[in-house]
């Protein structure tokens, strides 16, 4: 009965929020880097679509992740300002390209004027992209001076998204590869790190907070309103909401005081994901849009690896709530994500053109339209 007293909180509003959020985040993720793949064929400028791993790059990032949580680890005091400053230009420009489609709509569905009003690193820059860029610069500073964890969140699914658009996989086999290796590198980060290195290296670079650049410049320079600058920042490579969402937590007093998922644990399933919508749409010969995936017209590919995602995330969290300790959210979500597809493509007798000849240029025969 104690267990299941605890198991109810996953009800309460922070874990379901956290729990709907990475779902929704991990597959808009995956519908948009197959639109943008799109868009970028339609326009014959592949060059700057994806960047797609190889095996031995694939390999390399979870050492190269290793190597950087270890540097974090030792060092996060010192580079903490640098990552700040380095995060803030990935995030407004990660938050550009996630509004850019919604700017572009808005351009032609009223009609507007958009003169090219300046050039910049060889590129044309318009009106509405002017203020676009704006608007996101504007975002990010709000993010510097008020440190709240709506912002944070809103910056972290940005880098996803534009993330899982611009560095992709070819095909389920290296993809499994990747998972499986980050399925070894989450374990033993979190189970096995604190043996060898006094700590668990992962949660306590997780629950680190940077310095704040701009609160250091305005102390510096003895700049009016400096209390309303906030000193220590969760940067944004997690989504974080506060444990007692409604009521009324203080952003940056605890960070045992919120819940938090890593990028990572809804950008490298989210990369899956791509690769699973790259197929159903390649077995299409239909114009499919987004209210469309349940028809008949699509594959039921990623029916079942959303929902596995789903129930993998359910399942970790349930796990650190009952033992009261942080667990690998991949330990759960690579075998719940991947064995479903695994599995029913091997049934239908797809599995070896699921396993070795999707390419992404392939994937974009299809017309795809995202329309809700």
């Amino acid at each position: 009965m104690e267990s299941l007293s605890r198991l109810l909180y996953l009800l309460e509003p922070a874990p379901f929020t956290l729990i709907v959020t990475a779902v929704a985040v991990t597959f808009g993720s995956a519908f948009r880097a197959l639109n943008y793949g799109k868009e970028m064929e339609r326009n014959r400028d592949m060059s700057e679509a994806s960047i797609t791993l190889d095996r031995s790059q694939a390999l390399m990032i979870p050492v190269m992740s290793s190597f950087s949580l270890l540097l974090m680890f030792y060092l996060f005091k010192s580079l903490s300002q640098f990552l700040t400053a380095f995060t803030a230009i990935a995030a407004a420009s990660s938050l550009f390209f996630c509004l850019s489609p919604y700017a572009a709509y808005l351009k032609t569905h009223f009609g507007l004027a958009d003169p090219f009003v300046s050039r910049c690193c060889s590129k044309s820059f318009t009106r509405i992209q002017g203020i676009l860029l704006f608007t996101c610069s504007f975002i990010v500073v709000a993010w510097l001076v008020s440190g709240h964890w709506i912002l944070n969140n809103l910056l972290g699914i940005s880098i996803c998204i534009a993330f899982v658009s611009h560095v992709r996989l070819p095909n389920i086999k290296i993809c499994a590869m990747l998972l499986l290796c980050l399925f070894v590198y989450d374990i033993f980060w979190v189970f096995y790190s604190e043996r060898i290195f006094g700590k668990n290296v992962m949660v306590s670079v997780a629950t680190k907070q940077a310095t704040n650049p701009m609160h250091t410049v305005a102390s510096s320079l003895s700049l009016p309103g400096l209390q309303l600058i906030t000193k220590k920042l969760e940067l944004p490579v997690k989504i974080v909401f506060p444990r007692n969402l409604l009521g009324g937590v203080v952003p940056g007093q605890s960070a045992s005081d919120f819940m938090m998922l890593g990028l990572g644990d809804m950008a490298i399933p989210g990369m899956f994901l791509a690769l699973v919508l790259c197929f159903d749409y390649r077995k299409s010969r239909d114009t499919i849009n987004l209210t469309e995936l349940h028809s008949s017209k699509g594959q039921k590919y990623i029916w079942y690896a959303l929902p596995g995602y789903a129930i993998g995330l359910i399942t970790a969290l349930a796990a650190g709530v009952l033992t009261q300790s942080p667990q690998p959210a991949l330990l759960y979500l690579v075998p719940s994500t991947l064995g479903p597809v695994i599995v029913i493509s091997w049934m239908k007798n797809e599995l070896l053109e699921l396993w070795e000849e999707i390419a992404i240029t392939r994937c974009l025969v299809p017309q795809v339209e995202l329309k809700v």
